[in-house]
């Protein structure tokens, strides 16, 4: 992978929502901060994808069953 710091997809493990949940803890921010941040991250979010998933074409051979 070329892009080691860059995310490709929107999923993350459970241990790195726990790592990132811990670093956040306890911190204070402004109200107009906090609306910032928030759409700041609406507009990042909508620019990464889902990854795809490769269970696709199973999930749709069993319901066509």
């Amino acid at each position: 992978m070329d892009n080691i710091g860059k995310r490709m997809y929107r999923n993350l493990g459970d241990d790195t929502k726990a790592k990132i949940s811990q670093l956040l803890r306890g911190r204070s921010k402004s109200a107009s901060h906090i609306q910032a941040i928030s759409q700041g991250m609406c507009n990042y979010w909508k620019t990464i994808p889902v990854k795809p998933d490769d269970n696709l074409n199973d999930k749709t051979e069993k319901e066509g069953q």
